[in-house]
């Protein structure tokens, strides 16, 4: 069995967090956060079973501050 850290991506809308992995494409929700990363990562490892990816570096996320007019 393969390990894999994948990104996630959180957001919230109304009253459901939805929770997406970038580099997979899958996506899911729930009523907390737990429950959205929870159901990602169930979605991307039923994925993953049946369209595995090439062995790729890990992608490393971090933001930035931008000031404009």
């Amino acid at each position: 069995m393969k390990t894999r850290h994948l990104t996630v991506l959180l957001h919230k809308e109304e009253d459901m967090y939805i929770a997406e992995c970038p580099e997979v494409g899958t996506v899911d929700q729930g009523a907390t956060i737990e429950e959205a990363v929870a159901g990602l990562k169930e979605a991307t490892k039923l994925y993953l079973e049946e369209f595995p990816m090439p062995e790729t570096s890990p992608r490393f996320v971090t933001s930035i501050e931008v000031s404009y007019a």
